[in-house]
């Protein structure tokens, strides 16, 4: 991600407190789209409540998807369309028409607009401006976990780091380039508020579908982030998750995964890592995989089939010394 414009911001100024005050862990989950948020998520709530706490998960996508794998592939009535259709009948929101539950986790979607209908960042700030007038605030969550594409740039997406909305931030990604750029550039935006006098840092990194190859722990420990649990690339996850089948429970055979993590997550300090430059980031990988040894060789315009013909400029040049 990189810094949000000033305009955006102005519209965030009075959202949400810049220090988090209650004891309510809010914790921010970045990471490519279909890297594998919402699959960790919804298990990793779900192992939460199992343990007796209290959780809520918010979903941040645009596409609705992250309450999906907990409520058995049914779509949840997002914020947006429901304050929609309430505001036409001339109707209030209610906490029931935009949050469920299931054995204890209780979920919302905040949604986002069809394509070619608006911005997602906004509708983002929108659903936020309307869990505010709900008590977001005043909620007595041990956990509230908020699930964000961490490969948009717009001001919304960027809101919990901009705005000091969570204490910290995590990312999932896997052994590939593009996940562990968007990785990087969400370590970058934490770095970037921080030093505007932010408080939100990096608490670490799930790697997911992990096939061992160990670009994503070398990542994590040159950003200086700890990994806080790797899910294997194993069929058994694939096929259950693809049914909408929870794993992260005590008795699955999955269930020491997330408990471990549900620890790691609920104990792992927000921490202030060192984002890596492109060179950097490739150097994760061999040069075969992301061919760093192609030299860039400049364009001319007779390659475009046209002849250089240099025109006179209207730029006017004063004379310093006069």
């Amino acid at each position: 991600m990189t810094a949000i414009a000033d305009t955006t911001l102005n519209e965030l100024e009075n959202l949400i407190p810049t220090v988090v005050t209650k004891t309510t862990q809010i914790i921010a989950i970045y990471g490519k789209g279909g890297i594998g948020k919402s699959f960790t998520l919804a298990n990793l709530s779900y192992m939460m409540a199992a343990k007796g706490k209290k959780v809520l998960l918010i979903g941040c996508d645009p596409k609705s998807d992250t309450t999906s794998l907990l409520f058995g592939g049914r779509a949840c009535p997002t914020i947006i369309e429901t304050s929609s259709r309430k505001k036409l009948a001339g109707d209030n929101v209610t906490i029931g028409d935009v949050c469920f539950k299931r054995d204890g986790v209780f979920a919302m979607e905040l949604g986002g607009p069809e394509v070619g209908r608006g911005c997602g960042g906004r509708g983002i700030i929108h659903g936020f401006e309307t869990l505010e007038k709900l008590g977001f605030n005043e909620w007595g969550f041990d956990y509230v976990l908020l699930d964000f594409l961490g490969d948009v740039v717009c001001g919304g997406f960027g809101l919990p780091i901009a705005r000091d909305m969570c204490q910290k931030v995590i990312v999932v990604a896997s052994n590939d380039l593009q996940s562990l750029y968007v990785a990087n550039n969400v370590c970058s935006a934490a770095q970037y508020f921080r030093k505007l006098g932010g408080h939100v840092g990096v608490a670490g990194i799930v790697i997911n579908k992990d096939d061992h190859t160990g670009e994503a722990r070398a990542f994590a420990e040159k950003v200086g982030i700890p990994v806080l649990a790797a899910i294997p690339a194993d069929d058994d996850i694939r096929r259950k998750s693809a049914k909408y089948e929870i794993i992260g429970r005590p008795e699955s055979p999955w269930g020491p995964l997330f408990e471990e993590l549900a620890e790691n997550v609920a104990t792992a300090p927000p921490l202030a890592p060192t984002p890596l430059d492109q060179d950097g980031l490739l150097a994760l990988f061999s040069s075969d995989a992301v061919g760093r040894d192609v030299v860039l060789e400049p364009a001319t315009l007779e390659d475009f089939g046209a002849q250089h013909i240099r025109k006179r400029t209207l730029e006017v040049i004063y004379d310093r010394s006069v």
